[in-house]
């Protein structure tokens, strides 16, 4: 007898059961990435849009056409959107759609808000006869209601000369103006918030040691003398700084919008300036850069919506850091007991429930809770000990940064408890009871193998708690956060950190220009760069953090062998 040989079948190959609920799994996963990547993705176009140099357009309107602004036969502006025209008359839409004619529309950047009342404007795309790219056209920043879209005409000097515009040396000379406007500018808040501000403390201070001395007294008219001396040397300063306001308006700026309107200002308001339509991709590149270091490093302007936000930077970093440091030792120290030392039973496994529902709670029960307990409670028993002198007015019983950093530690330390307890629980038993054997005691086996092999996972969860800490905005509206900080959290005056003041966050920023700017369209492209910078911001203080765990976990790693 021959032995049968059976050829092979790979579709007689019996499947695995969990196989169709892997590729389900899989196909989850890559939905999942594709709309973070998709998100990340609109963030990152429309937030960096909003440095780049656009060309500008002329808007010629057909004559007679009721479309026409201001009665203007043109305008000059940014089309930043072309979307379809709603036309509430169903028979004239039908009609159009039936000779081919789309009703469609352009959004419109026209700037020049002191005269237009808006800086953005909806054309009738069938309104426009002609659209030209004229390449004298100026975009010109300045310090007060927004930016300016128009055709420079002259330079009048201090002196009376006039530098038109058709000169060589017009460029050139604005840009020598500017330039020393900016730094007239600069000086001015040097002298307005640093040594005013400085001597403004100290009057203060001085002010109410004199209350506290009694009227009369020696130590009263001793103190009368330095508040004299001071109040010499703040005139000083505010002449000064006067003198230097009104040199910015020495000389003017004219020039001419596309609808023929003539306007001048002084050099003084003039940040910046390009030729929108001169520029290359070299050009712009570079504009690019340059306009969004000034966003990072300057301070904001119009209601937020002009400007730079190195302040809610600055706040936003300071908090987080001041969370991190508060929420470590309480999380570390309560894992430890509940993992290493409590006795396991009812009472640890009802702390443990009560920490993982804690997590759930809703970040505005956070708030009221630290605007009651934290801002109220501690902030008014600290005024009432140790600044007696200043009530009514609070020092630390209003919000601040200190009580902001602690309401969201409280409110992301059960992140940092349950990582820890997974790290402890991590580390094997024989590192233990090797420690044990040697003589060490429990304490000094936790302290020197225990928490120094757990460390990694503490990091991360300290990742976890900054993540979203970071990006928390309900409970800091009630606790310390503010629309413009004037002064911040550290400084140059004396105890130079103040954990007391009022800070900006990226967080409030972003909600307070999508839903409490005037401008809503001029905020909008603020908000994606705002979204930007605090999503990578959030991700170099995570990056840093796990830098710093891969460290000490290869640094352990190695020691092991």
């Amino acid at each position: 007898m021959h032995a049968s040989v059976k050829s092979f079948d790979p579709r007689a190959q019996t499947r695995t059961p969990g196989e169709p609920l892997v590729w389900l799994c899989s196909i989850g996963l890559s939905l999942g990435l594709l709309m973070v990547v998709g998100l990340l993705s609109v963030i990152v176009v429309n937030g960096l849009s909003v440095f780049w140099a656009r060309p500008v357009a002329q808007i010629t309107f057909a004559e007679g056409n009721p479309a026409s602004f201001m009665g203007a036969k043109s305008i000059a502006g940014e089309v930043t959107k072309q979307r379809e025209k709603i036309i509430p008359d169903v028979e004239v839409r039908e009609a159009m759609l039936a000779r081919g004619e789309r009703p469609t529309e352009w959004q419109m950047f026209v700037a020049n808000k002191d005269v237009y009342g808006l800086n953005f404007l909806y054309v009738d795309r069938q309104s426009v006869a002609a659209v030209t790219w004229p390449r004298d056209i100026m975009r010109i920043e300045r310090t007060e209601y927004g930016d300016v879209i128009g055709f420079p005409t002259a330079l009048t000097l201090q002196d009376g000369t006039t530098v038109p515009s058709t000169d060589m040396a017009f460029y050139g000379k604005l840009q020598a103006l500017s330039k020393e406007a900016g730094e007239r500018r600069h000086e001015i808040m040097r002298i307005e918030r640093g040594e005013i501000g400085k001597i403004n403390a100290s009057m203060q201070n001085l002010r109410l040691d004199q209350k506290a001395a009694g009227e009369g007294t020696a130590e009263f008219q001793r103190i009368e003398g330095e508040i004299a001396e001071l109040q010499k040397q703040y005139e000083t300063l505010a002449t000064k700084a006067g003198a230097l306001r009104q040199r910015q308006g020495e000389n003017q700026f004219t020039y001419r919008l596309a609808t023929g309107h003539e306007q001048t200002i002084p050099v003084g308001q003039v940040v910046g300036f390009y030729y929108p339509n001169q520029l290359g991709w070299t050009q712009r590149l570079g504009l690019l850069f340059q306009r969004g270091w000034n966003f990072l490093t300057e301070e904001p302007r119009e209601a937020n919506t002009e400007g730079g936000i190195f302040p809610a930077i600055f706040g936003t970093c300071v908090m987080t850091l001041l969370m991190s440091i508060l929420v470590t030792p309480f999380g570390v120290l309560a894992a430890i007991y509940l993992r290493e030392y409590a006795r396991q039973g009812f009472f640890v496994r009802a702390v443990r429930i009560a920490v993982n529902n804690l997590a759930g709670v809703p970040s505005i029960v956070f708030g009221v809770f630290g605007l009651g307990f934290f801002v109220y409670f501690v902030g008014g028993t600290i005024d009432s000990l140790f600044f007696q002198r200043t009530l009514p007015t609070p020092t630390f019983g209003t919000g601040g940064i200190l009580w902001a950093a602690l309401t969201l530690s409280l409110m992301t330390v059960p992140v940092v408890i349950v990582a820890t307890e997974e790290a402890l629980s991590a580390v094997t038993r024989g590192q233990r009871e090797g420690s044990l054997a040697c003589g060490a005691s429990k304490w000094q086996t936790i302290q020197h193998i225990v928490l120094p092999s757990a460390v990694p996972g503490i990091l991360t969860g300290l990742i976890l708690a900054m993540a979203r800490g970071a990006g928390e905005v309900a409970p800091l509206m009630l606790v310390g956060v503010v629309k413009l900080a004037p002064s911040l959290p550290l400084d140059t005056i004396w105890p130079f950190v103040h954990l007391e003041r009022k800070f900006m966050h990226l967080g409030f920023h972003i909600y307070d220009l999508g839903f409490q700017s005037p401008d809503s369209e001029a905020a909008k492209p603020m908000v994606f760069a705002t979204t930007l910078l605090l999503i990578v911001l959030v991700v170099m203080l995570n990056l840093g953090a796990i830098i710093l765990r891969e460290r000490i976990r290869r640094r352990y790693r190695t020691g092991a062998f």
